[in-house]
């Protein structure tokens, strides 16, 4: 995977350099090009066509007007350089951002402590790993690897790359780190899904006396909801009341709450917060619903999808994923039906590949195998093996042998290692006497040498 990303990026930086004449020099006979008079100060002329530049095209021409006017060359300070990189950055055009970097340097326009994170920044976005840890160390050369902004970039950058050991000796590398730097470690760890290392750095900050605030709350209440402690979650949300928050802070602190306690199991907790919310975003409506539905409450979930609708707020992606889920754990066909129409042809939201998974799982669970094998064939996207594991598991309850070993021939193509079809497939021989087909399938993982992975339980402690 390392290696096709590396090879992936190289093609990437190679058609954009083939390209970026055209890209950068090209402006049409019809675009007004912004005019700097003599009464207006250039730089701040500039800094606001760059800031309110909404499309790539518009800010390549602007770019491309710098280049013609050589703008840069008269005014070479990096704040300049800056701002150009930062707009592309902001429009997710990383290689556009990286090219201008490059340029800086050989305009020879050193990186200040804003011109890094921005880089590392787009570094991210591109995958471009090795050339951040590049960058990294340039970053060293000019003293600014302990500058707060340029560490948090450094640690997100790792942590993006998934080499977690760089990430925090980055981190401990710092005598004196900001609270900026303990939320980004905080942050990488538990998007990663490391909750637990995420909760231990957490303790640590609080012990060299850090005063959280809404953006460590934010990340420590997602790793609590990861491995579902209510003890550890009763005791965050009394940190929430002391976190200092901003009005946008404040709200994702109220919706990770929501969603931390349904994960814990507490929907009435999770309804509390809820209730004393001013202001509710769609998140904070998706997480009262997705919440509901992983518990099995069904009418619940509908009800909230049903309040949510008549507060004009716009459901997504992921609002429809809980309602469809709460449809599979309620078993309810024609209602499934309705929401999966209703997302597509009322709110325009094209159907995902979890979409497609419960109705798969809804239809299957139901009989309706001849619709679930239907709706699989039909599908845009390529089905994998959660979609077609919730098909298997259909043909194991109804029992349909010739399904099953469709189904199973798929799975297999799909990840061949492993032992579940084979199991499932050799159950459902097993349930219809055909136990000479339960004899071959025996055999068959023997020569394979797979076995049934035992079953294990998991235990948390806030100790």
């Amino acid at each position: 995977m390392i290696h096709f990303l590396q090879c992936n990026q190289r093609w990437l930086m190679s058609r954009f350099f083939l390209n970026c004449r055209r890209y950068f020099t090209f402006v049409t006979a019809n675009t007004t090009q912004p005019s700097i008079t003599s009464g207006n100060d250039p730089v701040t002329v500039i800094t606001t066509l760059l800031s309110n530049s909404t499309r790539i095209h518009e800010l390549n021409q602007v770019y491309a007007h710098l280049l013609r006017t050589r703008f840069l060359e008269s005014n070479p300070a990096s704040f300049n350089w800056n701002n150009i990189i930062r707009a592309y950055t902001r429009l997710e055009a990383p290689l556009n951002a990286l090219r201008v970097h490059v340029l800086m340097l050989r305009a020879g326009v050193l990186p200040d402590h804003y011109t890094l994170p921005i880089v590392l920044k787009a570094l991210c976005q591109s995958f471009a790993i090795e050339l951040g840890k590049q960058v990294h160390s340039f970053g060293i050369k000019l003293g600014l690897q302990s500058n707060e902004y340029c560490e948090t970039g450094f640690i997100n950058l790792y942590c993006k790359a998934g080499e977690f050991y760089s990430a925090r000796k980055v981190f401990d590398e710092n005598p004196d780190p900001k609270l900026g730097s303990w939320n980004t470690i905080i942050a990488g760890f538990s998007q990663a899904g490391l909750a637990v290392d995420a909760i231990y750095v957490f303790v640590d900050m609080r012990r060299q006396g850090f005063e959280p605030n809404g953006i460590t709350m934010v990340s420590v209440m997602s790793a609590c909801g990861s491995i579902g402690d209510l003890y550890l979650a009763l005791q965050l949300h009394k940190c929430v009341f002391q976190a200092e928050a901003t009005e946008k802070t404040d709200i994702l602190m109220s919706n990770s709450l929501i969603d931390m306690y349904g994960k814990c199991g507490r929907m009435d907790l999770a309804y509390k917060v809820f209730a004393t919310m001013e202001d509710r975003n769609v998140s904070s409506w998706t997480s009262m619903i997705v919440g509901y539905a992983m518990h099995g409450l069904v009418k619940e979930a509908l009800d909230c999808f049903r309040c949510m609708r008549e507060s004009a707020v716009k459901p997504n992606f992921v609002t429809f994923v809980g309602v469809l889920s709460a449809c599979v754990h309620g078993g309810t066909v024609q209602e499934g039906r309705f929401y999966f129409d209703m997302m597509t042809n009322v709110y325009g939201i094209t159907p995902q590949l979890q979409h497609y998974g419960c109705m798969v799982d809804l239809l299957g669970r139901a009989g309706l195998l001849d619709d679930a094998r239907r709706m699989v064939e039909e599908m845009p996207v390529k089905p994998n093996s959660v979609v077609w594991g919730c098909l298997m598991g259909a043909c194991e309850k109804y029992g349909n042998v010739d399904m099953a070993e469709w189904v199973a021939e798929h799975l297999l193509a799909l990840e061949p290692w492993t032992d579940g079809a084979y199991v499932v497939l050799s159950n459902i021989y097993a349930n219809k006497g055909l136990w000479k087909e339960v004899e071959r399938i025996r055999s068959l993982m023997k020569e394979g040498r797979l076995a049934k992975v035992p079953a294990y339980s998991l235990t948390t402690s806030s100790d």
